[in-house]
């Protein structure tokens, strides 16, 4: 991390605001603390332009090249595997690391907007309609069946990956990579891709616009002398033959070919990001990312999916730069992207031992190598137990009675989503909590599977796999969202885990009690719960209009509120500015038992 007198203005400016954000942060504590009467912070101060070194950056066809914006980082897989799972945590042993919370949690619990996230599926409904559409712009949106021949230019092969592909150019749209689904597992990657990108997007998560697409291969047309470096890094020519072989990988529905179209990202392209530390060359990227509450919480959505390859290679930074005409000038601002979610919904390796293990296991893990030599291997474990659905083969492992939400992990060591804690996991179910059954089912035809059958499955999947987060992590800590003062003197929130029934209606008993400032403890106000899942709390005026300032300490007053079935309350921490002006809210805390 830079260290502060190296900063800039901005940057100083910034982390004076990350320590007011952390200071009003929700943490588990057994004594509530005081939030100052301030609203909450909504938008991060992160997409603010700043100015980056230009450096010589000489290309084969502009050797003298300069750029102005930040150099790309460069991700190696086999690298970036054994960091984490061997030198990474060797490397913590001895070091002095208090972790915590997160340090990017507003004073109401939630997370502002930023480079990294904008609240979208937990701020306001989404429809079916804009699910489906996940972050693609109707602008390009492709019409790959009205498409003339030769229309679509070839102008680079792809060089890594598990999935063969290639780039194209589209007239008055853009450019897409192209991808192919595997033999093996027919359409099941390309339907990952497009379900997985749109539920990042909805959740609020910055990802790319994903399409399948049914196109005739005559619509593609070759760039003249188009060679690619595969992934032993040997240049060979993108011919007609290589083109061929590439579309002779994926599913056909008479004579169209079906693909996966991921539209080009905005801006320049500056590499991957990681999940630790910062981004040294972004004057902005000041909170460690293993720190960052959205990219912790992002555990529970991969783990929803299976996305056990949530890595930093399948994410990508981009600089945006205040002149569009010039991508690599400064200033401008570095946003955040998740990439590639075809590894989900079951994906497999070749190796049928280590596909049994994905989601239950890292591919070393010494934990379970531990206890393994420890019990001699009698331990009943859930790779022993997971069994390919009959009819459903396509999803692998993909299962709901196998599935531990807590105890979900990814293909190696993730140091973000190994510091997830109770209140991330809880931050991030409550927009979980959103998805409503027709969601999930319209995520389930998202990817046009040719046989029904495969889509029934995976939408039941997805939705027993939903209901098990949900039961877990809106039980613990209070799942009352939406918190906010009605009417000047009615604390009013939705109760996520009554909305989605994770318990009987009957066990819903509400109970509040107000105390001031101070107090040994509260005195029980009214609770009027409704028929749906919002709840109310009536608040009684403990001070007058007038007389002493808005911010005195007799005018603070904290509200817990329990609903009977989540283990803790919720404190919601409020000032009583009399009664003409009412009660005005200034904290959340969400308190451990």
């Amino acid at each position: 991390m830079t260290h502060p007198r190296h900063l800039s203005s901005l940057a100083a400016a910034r982390l004076l605001a990350v320590a007011a954000i952390t200071l009003g942060a929700s943490a588990c504590a057994s004594q509530p603390r005081l939030f100052p009467l301030r609203d909450p912070l909504w938008k991060d101060t992160d997409l603010r332009s700043v100015t980056v070194p230009c450096r010589a950056a000489p290309t084969p066809k502009e050797p003298g090249h300069i750029s102005c914006a930040p150099k790309e980082y460069v991700s190696s897989f086999a690298w970036d595997a054994a960091d984490n799972t061997l030198f990474r945590p060797l490397s913590r042993v001895f070091a002095v690391d208090p972790g915590g919370e997160a340090a990017n949690a507003n004073s109401v619990d939630e997370v502002p907007d930023s480079a990294w996230f904008t609240s979208r599926l937990g701020k306001h409904p989404i429809t079916e309609e804009e699910l489906a559409r996940g972050a693609c712009a109707p602008d390009v949106i492709l019409d790959a069946e009205g498409a003339a021949e030769g229309a679509w230019l070839v102008d680079q092969g792809k060089g890594n990956g598990a999935s063969p592909g290639f780039r194209i150019r589209v007239p008055g749209k853009g450019k897409y990579l192209i991808k192919t689904d595997s033999k093996e597992q027919p359409e099941r990657p390309s339907a990952g891709s497009i379900i997985g990108s749109a539920v990042y997007h909805v959740t609020g998560f910055n990802t790319s616009c994903e399409q399948i697409i049914y196109v005739k291969a005559s619509v593609f047309k070759l760039k003249p002398g188009l060679k690619f470096a595969d992934n032993s890094g040997i240049e060979k020519p993108f011919d007609e033959a290589a083109l061929k072989h590439v579309l002779e990988q994926t599913t056909r529905r008479g004579d169209l070919i079906r693909l996966q179209a991921s539209a080009w990202l905005p801006g320049q392209l500056v590499g991957p990001f990681s999940y630790a530390g910062t981004r040294k060359d972004d004057p902005n990227d000041i909170i460690p990312h293993e720190d960052r509450r959205d990219l912790r919480g992002g555990r529970l959505i991969a783990a929803w999916l299976d996305h056990f390859d949530a890595r930093e290679q399948n994410s990508m930074d981009t600089w945006i730069a205040d002149d569009k005409d010039h991508e690599e000038s400064s200033p401008g601002h570095v946003r955040h992207y998740y990439l590639d979610t075809s590894d989900t919904l079951g994906s497999e390796w070749d190796w049928d031992g280590i596909s049994r293990r994905l989601g239950h296991s890292y591919l070393l893990d010494f934990q379970d190598i531990g206890v393994d030599l420890v019990t001699l291997g009698v331990l009943p474990r859930p790779w022993f137990r997971v069994e390919r659905k009959k009819g459903a083969e396509l999803f692998g492992y993909f299962d709901v009675k196998e599935f531990e939400p807590a105890l979900w992990k990814n293909e190696y060591p993730n140091p973000t989503f190994s510091r997830m804690s109770e209140l991330d996991g809880a931050w991030a179910t409550r927009i979980l909590a959103r998805f409503t059954p027709g969601m999930v089912k319209t995520l389930a035809t998202m990817g046009k599977f040719a046989d029904p059958t495969h889509t029934e499955y995976l939408g039941q999947v997805l939705q027993g796999r939903l209901d098990k987060i949900l039961a877990r992590y809106l039980t613990r800590l209070s799942p009352i969202a939406d918190v906010r003062v009605d009417g000047g003197n009615r604390l009013c929130g939705l109760d996520l885990a009554r909305l989605r029934a994770v318990a009987p209606d009957d066990r819903f008993q509400y109970h509040a009690s107000l105390a001031v400032e101070g107090a040994a403890e509260g005195k029980s106000v009214p609770v009027e719960p409704s028929k749906t899942a919002d709840v109310c709390v009536a608040l009684p005026h403990v001070a007058a209009d007038g007389g002493s300032a808005d911010d005195a300490r007799g005018r603070y007053v904290i509200v817990q509120l329990t609903n009977g079935v989540a283990a803790g309350p919720l404190a919601a921490h409020l000032y009583d500015l009399g009664p003409t002006r009412g009660y005005k809210l200034a904290g959340i805390e969400r308190l451990s038992p």
